[in-house]
């Protein structure tokens, strides 16, 4: 079974980002993104509306951190300390050495490369640091945006299943992609 450890907790650098730890002082962008029906368009989940919304959201992200349950960076520009986007890995399952990534970013920075550059530091995190097997994304079959960077970073599609999650009152599909350690090509 996996030993799982997020302490001390590792900031991400690459060429242009820093994926570092959220804070409270976080809440305007947690709360951009969490509260803006164009990034919360393919996540099933409740819109962020206030500022509490945003803090409690930290506040689980920060639990999971402390408990060695998930782990979730602030997407950050080189040189910048405000977060343009969150990524992470949650749902891990120890005994099969496979986790979940998801992601999110502020519009405004969709369609420049951040979030194929920032999902290629957390796979490396999750092969090399956690000593993951695979690592899966499930996204929505008609996320075409994720779907692309997804495919960039060398996840394959292993399963598009049909109407199994439902939320207010409308049945989503969902698409199963993942990345195996063995085929992961660290560039």
């Amino acid at each position: 079974m996996l030993s799982i450890n997020f302490h001390p907790f590792q900031n991400l650098e690459t060429e242009r980002l820093l994926l570092r730890r959220l804070d409270e002082n976080d809440f305007e962008e947690v709360l951009a993104l969490r509260g803006n029906p164009q990034v919360m368009k393919f996540i099933p989940k409740p819109l962020a509306k206030t500022k509490d919304d945003a803090l409690a959201h930290i506040a689980m992200i920060e639990d999971k951190i402390v408990n060695n349950t998930g782990i979730n960076w602030g997407i950050t520009i080189n040189g910048n300390s405000k977060i343009i986007g969150i990524i992470g890995i949650f749902k891990i399952y120890t005994e099969n050495h496979r986790a979940e990534i998801g992601y999110m970013c502020l519009p405004k920075y969709n369609g420049q490369g951040y979030v194929t550059e920032a999902i290629k530091a957390v796979v490396t995190y999750g092969f090399d640091q956690m000593n993951l097997h695979s690592i899966e994304a499930i996204i929505d079959p008609d996320n075409t945006a994720s779907e692309r960077v997804l495919q960039k970073n060398g996840f394959v599609k292993e399963a598009h299943i049909l109407e199994n999650e439902l939320w207010e009152g409308k049945y989503w599909d969902t698409v199963i992609y993942s990345l195996l350690k063995r085929n992961w090509k660290n560039n």
